[in-house]
């Protein structure tokens, strides 16, 4: 049972969903800038459900090319069969029914849109996650929940907007650290995403300068918002501990070519720490909203 449930969990992408759910929570306190426990709730809801569908989604069509990156994944969903289906149509129909709840049209709007965006991303023909679009696909993830949350408070500040592109930006990026996890499948499927067109020694590059190019905007997004000390001292920690990584393996990095599988190696071991940069900047985000909100929380 336990296994079963561990294999539900990756097949809707559970790690992204409760990312995301944190952010909603975290953005619900900022847009209305009241504590609003049970509407950030209901909002960090909606957009867990949006995106486990469109996660589910993903895994059905990826399923071959899941075979040689991630083999376990692949095994599961083949066990699934219809019943992945099924639950990919249920979280569609969960989150657009609770949207339906706000009677706010934009609300539903904006969910129906990032499910349209799932479809985009992993559906044949359209498939545009084979494509060097999938970043652009990807600022969807970040950017929907977003304007979920703004439709909900009809409130698009410059602010919102802010945030809203930062968000955006940051799952666009994560994209790319996924195309270099997933560089040999991807090139074997024939599949033209960034790194594949720039080689991986260039792509891992570009990807690492587009982390870089976010710490202006995170920083005008507390900047905005107002955000506590907690929030740039964690900024400044994420900062230093990824540029110390760099320096560390400056010679990987630009030794080897992009056959390489040192090289290869790397950029595995930069994508995790990505992930845990991501999860711990969320965390941040949440947490001063909370302290910004409720210096007593």
């Amino acid at each position: 049972m336990l296994q079963y449930l561990r294999g539900i969990a990756q097949f809707i992408s559970v790690e992204r969903g409760i990312m995301l759910f944190m952010i909603s929570v975290g953005a619900t306190f900022l847009f209305s800038q009241e504590f609003t426990w049970l509407i950030a709730l209901f909002l960090g809801t909606i957009v867990f459900c949006v995106w486990s569908a469109v996660d589910a989604i993903n895994n059905i069509y990826d399923v071959e090319l899941d075979s040689i990156s991630d083999p376990s994944r692949a095994k599961f969903t083949k066990k699934l069969g219809k019943t992945g289906l099924a639950v990919a149509v249920g979280f569609t129909v969960l989150s657009l029914a609770l949207g339906t709840t706000t009677l706010m049209p934009f609300v539903v709007l904006f969910i129906g849109l990032g499910i349209v965006f799932g479809v985009l991303y992993s559906v044949p023909p359209f498939r545009l996650r084979k494509t060097a679009y999938k970043p652009i696909v990807n600022f969807s993830v970040g950017a929907v929940p977003m304007m979920i949350i703004a439709a909900f408070f009809n409130s698009y500040t410059i602010n919102i907007i802010v945030l809203i592109v930062l968000i955006g930006v940051t799952t666009a990026i994560n994209s790319l650290w996924e195309d270099l996890a997933d560089y040999a499948s991807d090139l074997n499927s024939g599949s033209r995403t960034i790194p594949i067109i720039l080689g991986f020694r260039r792509g891992l590059l570009f990807t690492i300068g587009m982390g870089y190019v976010l710490i202006p905007l995170m920083v005008l997004a507390g900047f905005l918002f107002e955000l506590p000390l907690i929030y740039y001292t964690a900024l400044a920690a994420l900062t230093s501990f990824i540029t110390i990584r760099l320096i560390q393996k400056r010679n990987t990095l630009f030794k080897y070519n992009s056959d390489s599988p040192k090289l290869c190696k790397l950029g595995e071991v930069l994508a995790k720490d990505f992930v845990i940069v991501a999860i711990i900047f969320t965390v941040s985000l949440m947490l001063s909203s909370l302290l910004k909100i409720n210096p007593l929380f």
